[in-house]
């Protein structure tokens, strides 16, 4: 988890304050406690709050084109940039890091906009094009990566988070009344509203450009439900675990530890099961027991270990007892 900021003011005569991006990014360092970076230049300044997962000493953040007229800062994580990395080299791009992020990069520079389409992973980007004046803003396809922007007065802001955005000295913090009332019905607020009236979210599968004072949003890409009723059971059920199998695979690029939450439920256990027969090794996993008057139904540790003995809770208020995990994996508990 990495966190993303920024400013574009439309009138380029007003240059950015290096301060206001340290400020802004100061409030993201829990998502990223492994660095900080930022990039300002007249109307524009990126921030980035780095947690290093992929080219952990070389991949700092921002990432400069080879004459630095395109920037971006990106959270998250793109599993196929390895394949993208070959062919943009083949195509004469010169990299300068191991990182996912410069793939994305490079890829905005061969194809433009439609570097989205080519990308798997989960991420929220932002890319600023020196030559044309423009600042894209992108969000993964189902919206994994959180990223908020809002307009006011004659200024963009974006960030991961909103309390990024509400460090903008004069920012109105003023209640959208239409987010409140669907968050009591619904018990979420829906995109693109946010608690706050000016504050937006970009919405998955969206990429929004901002240029000569407009802000275009475009959606490129949504679910497709198209069944095939010409197949029979055994295809699908074939198709479905090679599709896990190689997701999972695809997650498994790090240069730090790997670990995973493991539930009671058949997408966790499912997801552990792969991991470890992609790695050939146990998994470390982690799994929350809630103990005395909240157990029973709400605790699953007793299914995380693969139907083991019961747990035996101690009294109320003090700290659950629970046998040790099986050896299936390298378990660790949170009591």
């Amino acid at each position: 988890m990495c966190g993303i900021c920024g400013i574009y003011n439309f009138d380029h005569t007003l240059p950015v304050n290096p301060a206001e991006i340290h400020a802004m990014n100061q409030t993201l360092r829990h998502r990223g406690p492994d660095d900080e970076g930022s990039y300002v230049e007249g109307p524009v300044g990126l921030g980035i709050r780095r947690l290093s997962i992929i080219d952990v000493a070389g991949g700092r953040q921002p990432i400069a084109n080879e004459d630095q007229t395109v920037w971006v800062v990106f959270n998250g994580e793109i599993y196929n940039y390895k394949d993208l990395r070959q062919s943009l080299i083949k195509k004469g791009h010169r990299f300068t890091t191991q990182s996912d992020t410069e793939s994305i990069l490079h890829l905005y520079e061969e194809v433009g906009l439609d570097f989205v389409n080519q990308l798997r992973g989960m991420f929220a980007i932002a890319i600023w094009d020196g030559g044309q004046n423009r600042l894209i803003l992108a969000r993964d396809r189902l919206g994994i990566k959180p990223l908020f922007y809002a307009r006011h007065n004659n200024t963009l802001l974006f960030a991961s988070e909103m309390k990024a955005i509400l460090q903008s000295k004069d920012f109105p913090r003023e209640m959208d009344d239409n987010a409140l009332a669907a968050y009591f019905t619904l018990s979420y607020i829906p995109a693109p509203l946010t608690i706050f009236k000016k504050i937006q979210k970009v919405l998955p599968g969206h990429i929004m450009t901002i240029q000569d004072g407009d802000i275009a949003d475009k959606q490129y890409w949504d679910v497709q439900f198209r069944p095939d009723r010409s197949r029979d059971e055994s295809y699908f059920i074939e198709g479905v675990m090679d599709l896990l199998e190689q997701s999972v695979e695809m997650r498994l690029m790090s240069e730090v530890p790997l670990g995973a939450f493991l539930s009671g439920g058949i997408d966790s256990s499912t997801i552990v099961a792969l991991m470890s027969k992609a790695n050939g090794s146990p998994v470390n996993t982690f799994t929350v027991g809630f103990g005395g008057d909240t157990g029973g139904y709400l605790d699953e540790r007793k299914y995380a270990r693969h139907g083991g003995q019961p747990i035996f809770n101690s009294p109320p208020g003090k700290r659950s007892v629970a046998e040790p995990p099986r050896p299936h994996g390298k378990d660790r508990q949170i009591i």
